[in-house]
């Protein structure tokens, strides 16, 4: 039996009780690759990201590790309940315009003390006082730099645009900002290398366009390290007690924390390890959040049908955008439906021994969304679910 076979033995097994649609996180997957991802950080910690987490239970659980502290969020008022949860180091990784969530981090010591916002424009900062209310707490900031790889002149751009703040001189101008700005308070500095961190550069069958991946990658990431680098020290001339600079990504954890400037590493995918990272030679993951759906139909030979598993993924529109059907291996969309709506059939020999009740196991494309579909988590040990926790949507809570 391949190992994919036993695995969809044990995920039968171990979900037999249960119909489907079901979610579960092979907690032994999931814990291999936290404990991969702290071998890459080479001592540095690890800052969660729960959007790719979205549970609670399991942010909880990595957090206890040794090689992991904080989370990186992702809203304002998903970092406000995580930190009345008991979380105590929480850096929105995103500008917000959310004035009632600013007024009462502004009005709570507590919130204040745990919680740090993003921003790259002085216009945020004039947002932020006019929304507190009244209130008094000092804000923590971090100030996010631009990573984008920048040719000929900056008429070529590789890379997210997020952040307007590209120059060391940007940066410092901005930390001057809010330095001056009474209730604020710079603590960090993060960069985010999606170009590097969220994109494979081993993909299947495209052997010349992985080879030009490779080769951005190794330029920008020299380009990043000495910029980020001039950066840090910019803006340590204005608030010399800096307490962290962020970087990274789970695919460039090992080349960003090679950094001297960097201070601290985040990713959050690398613990689920969705179909979108599989095309890495940076590191290899097991597969730990999947989801089931069950056999409704057999409408002729090799082909079954099942109920729903239309969860595409966010970003540019496309077939890797598509939930993967994984278990059991060797079944594929038809062309001409794709993943549906309420049903989808499914193509290949593996469909002649499945049967009406059967589940078909899916990775999603990324790794948090998933939780948007499911109110729990079943937590697999072996071929035993352990536990069954919520997901921030079985908690009542869609915060994007």
């Amino acid at each position: 039996m391949t190992g994919r076979a036993a695995d969809r033995a044990r995920y039968d097994r171990a979900t037999a009780d249960l119909d489907a649609p079901v979610a579960i996180v092979d907690l032994e997957a999931f814990d291999a690759n936290a404990e991969d991802l702290e071998r890459r950080a080479a001592g540095k910690p690890v800052r969660v990201a729960s959007k790719s987490v979205r549970c609670r239970a399991l942010l909880e659980r990595v957090l206890a590790r040794d090689g992991f502290a904080g989370i990186m969020s992702f809203t304002l008022d998903e970092s406000l309940w995580l930190a009345r949860s008991g979380f105590e180091d929480v850096l929105l990784a995103y500008p917000s315009a959310d004035r009632k969530a600013y007024a009462e981090l502004a009005s709570d010591p507590k919130l204040a003390a745990s919680v740090t916002v993003m921003v790259d424009d002085p216009a945020q900062l004039k947002l932020i006082d006019d929304a507190r209310d009244g209130g008094r707490e000092v804000v923590r900031v971090c100030l996010e730099l631009d990573t984008s790889l920048k040719l000929l002149g900056g008429r070529v751009r590789v890379g997210a645009r997020r952040s307007p703040l590209h120059s060391p001189a940007q940066v410092a101008e901005m930390a001057r900002a809010v330095d001056r700005r009474p209730g604020f308070r710079l603590v960090g500095i993060m960069a985010y290398e999606g170009h590097i961190a969220g994109v494979g550069d081993a993909l299947r069958g495209r052997p010349l366009r992985s080879r030009a991946i490779r080769l951005m990658q190794a330029a920008a990431r020299r380009e990043l390290a000495q910029r980020r680098g001039e950066v840090v020290r910019a803006v340590r001339a204005v608030a010399p007690d800096l307490e962290f600079v962020n970087g990274g990504g789970t695919g460039s954890v090992q080349h960003t924390a090679a950094e001297d400037s960097v201070t601290e590493i985040a990713a959050g995918s690398g613990l689920y390890v969705p179909r979108l990272f599989d095309n890495y030679t940076s590191f290899s993951g097991r597969p730990a959040a999947l989801f089931a759906q069950p056999v409704v139909r057999r409408p002729g030979m090799g082909v079954v049908t099942v109920l729903g598993g239309g969860y595409p993924a966010s970003g540019a529109a496309g077939v890797d955008r598509l939930p993967e059907p994984y278990l059991p291996e060797g079944l594929r969309y038809d062309t001409q439906e794709g993943a549906g709506e309420v049903q989808t059939p499914l193509l290949g020999s593996p469909a002649d021994d499945l049967l009406i009740g059967d589940k078909v196991w899916f990775r999603h494309a990324k790794a948090g969304e998933l939780c948007e579909r499911f109110d729990v988590l079943h937590l697999v040990e072996g071929e035993t679910v352990t536990a069954t926790v919520p997901t921030y949507r079985g908690e009542g809570h869609t915060f994007l």
